[in-house]
């Protein structure tokens, strides 16, 4: 019964009118964002907005940023149905049957069908965020210090094993970001480490200046050569009744928004798991399921519905190791777990105990978000369409200029700004060559909590290393670690043979 008086304790505070006019204007500036190509990225537009959501109380804070990450991931369903343009990883797969749908004039039911499995998906996907959250938290309070680090080796391997083709490169951008986080004072002898003499980075990086140079102004660098010419938008339903699909295609599509909606909750909940993983591993299981496997990609209802209903409910999945754990299973949950640290409030098992005027709040919100996207999204697809048109010349210096005052904002500091250009040619530079920027993200918040709980656990054990295997849960973690190695080892020696092997 606690759990449903924290609810409604959630639901009260959620719905006062400060926070729900919040959850709107997150809702549709995450929108407005996400659909522009090239920034509409999650992480991107979480990061573009992270310095306005500062200024507000940390549950207001919270709540808007619930519905920016909300926002930006319906929009990408927008311009890759209409354009053909994925504005993130993982509304690719939707170019392969929702811009055929649209190229046979049937972009409204597509987009229609996009918005509901979305909301069905998202909505099951925060009921069992409510439900598994707590449970989760209970377990984690046995957690001592071996434990978090074990888990917080565990959580980063895992997203390095998933980040890319190249685990070398995932493993590079991993170690740019821990040597990054190292800058500033030892946290436990005060020394300083990196600094080169230099007063500013006495308190080393922060979190903000890593984040937009890395996605805000990187995205914008690596697109600006680009031209708007090569987008051919299709025409949009102008009548709401055009956004609705048939109840055939609700009746078509119910197997594979059940699907999508597990195997994404499922995928989410894992750290590195993430909604790209998830959107392609529901196409494919929806497409394996299906009497006509044949017509996928070629115009197949299933095959939005499946995708979105995954890319959706892995945000409730993903929030899970968020608040329980304090681990991040993506580059998005990891800008709100910065957030959180920014607030001076601590992600994990004691988040329910300690902060319940937060976390519930922010739960209730998830929900309030799927109903604000579906009522005010789908009436405003054409005006986001119009926003597709807005010249690359005038919109990029509003991102560099935002990015810039945002950066200076944190320490009033242009040792920031320069600082914020580095890691902008980070960015540019990661892109150019294949290396996943997430995995140094991570690396980088991190960092100083596995680097705290490591010598903790050296400290309790008199600095032997048997301390990990000593511990029942530390040394499970450490062999599900091993295991994940090895896993890794050999896939990568399979596909090496088959590749060499004579045809």
């Amino acid at each position: 019964m606690s759990l449903l008086y924290n609810m409604l304790d959630g639901f009260v505070a959620a719905l006062s009118f400060t926070n729900l006019m919040w959850i709107v204007i997150g809702a549709l500036l995450g929108t407005l964002i996400g659909i522009l190509p090239g920034l509409g990225n999650p992480a991107a537009t979480l990061a573009i907005l992270l310095p306005l959501t500062l200024r507000l109380p940390p549950t207001t804070g919270l709540i808007m940023m619930a519905g920016i990450y909300h926002g930006s991931k319906f929009a990408g369903a927008t311009t890759a149905i209409l354009l053909n343009i994925p504005t993130e990883t993982s509304s690719v797969v939707l170019c392969y049957d929702g811009h055929e749908l649209a190229k046979q004039g049937r972009a409204g039911a597509a987009m229609g069908m996009s918005a509901i499995s979305g909301f069905i998906a998202s909505t099951i996907g925060v009921i069992g965020l409510t439900f598994a959250a707590p449970v989760a938290a209970r377990l984690a309070v046995q957690f001592g210090p071996p434990e978090f680090a074990m888990l917080m080796i565990f959580g980063l391997l895992l997203v390095i094993s998933l980040a890319g083709k190249s685990p070398v490169k995932g493993l590079i951008s991993m170690f740019c970001g821990l040597l990054v986080s190292t800058v500033g004072a030892d946290i436990f002898s005060g020394a300083q480490r990196f600094t080169f003499g230099s007063v500013n980075l006495y308190d080393g990086i922060e979190f903000l200046v890593v984040t937009l140079g890395l996605f805000a102004v990187g995205e914008v660098l690596i697109n600006t050569g680009k031209t708007m010419e090569k987008a051919n938008p299709m025409a949009a339903p102008k009548h709401l009744r055009e956004y609705l699909p048939t109840w055939a295609d609700i009746k078509q599509s119910r197997l594979a928004i059940t699907i999508g909606t597990l195997v994404g909750f499922f995928i989410g909940s894992l750290p590195g798991g993430g909604s790209t993983i998830a959107s392609f591993v529901s196409y494919a299981m929806v497409k394996s399921t299906s009497k006509h496997p044949e017509k996928f990609g070629t115009g197949v209802i299933e095959g939005v519905a499946g995708p979105e209903a995954a890319n959706n409910s892995e945000c409730g999945g993903s929030m899970i190791p968020l608040l329980s754990l304090g681990l991040p299973g993506s580059a998005s949950t990891t800008v709100m777990l910065a957030a959180l640290l920014l607030y001076g409030i601590q992600p994990g098992p004691l988040l329910f105990t300690n902060h319940p005027e937060i976390v519930w709040p922010v739960i209730a919100s998830l929900y309030l978000g799927t109903i604000a996207l579906l009522v005010l999204n789908l009436p405003m697809i054409p005006v986001w369409v119009q926003i597709l048109r807005i010249p690359y010349w005038l919109l990029y210096p509003i991102i560099l200029l935002l990015a810039v005052g945002g950066a200076y904002s944190v320490r009033g500091s242009i040792f920031d700004v320069w600082l914020l250009m580095g890691f902008s040619a980070f960015g540019y530079l990661f892109r150019r060559l294949g290396v996943p920027a997430a995995p140094m993200l991570m690396a980088f918040v991190l960092g100083p909590e596995a680097e705290l709980a490591f010598r903790q656990s050296l400290m309790l054990s008199n600095n032997k290393l048997s301390i990990f295997v000593e511990r029942p849960i530390s040394a499970g973690i450490l062999g599900a670690i091993v295991l994940v190695v090895l896993f890794s080892v050999y896939s990568r020696m399979k596909q090496r043979s088959k590749v060499l092997s004579p045809r």
